[in-house]
């Protein structure tokens, strides 16, 4: 999972990709998550009811895609 520091700085950046694969997802679920991605993990996963491993994999693509 990505570390918090890195999820602190990509939430804003991704904000629109994360809404565009859980479009559900609410201003208030960010502030919720407080920037930490296995909280986020956690929203999301209640919400829409898919796996934690499948919300985290999901994630982790989205903030790592950049890096190579």
């Amino acid at each position: 999972m990505v570390n918090r520091d890195v999820a602190e700085g990509k939430f804003d950046q991704y904000k629109g990709d994360i809404k565009s694969k859980w479009g559900d997802l609410t201003d208030d679920d960010y502030k919720q998550a407080e920037g930490d991605s296995d909280k986020l993990a956690g929203i999301i996963q209640e919400k829409f009811g898919h796996a934690k491993e499948e919300v985290k994999d999901g994630l982790d693509k989205l903030f790592n895609r950049d890096k190579k």
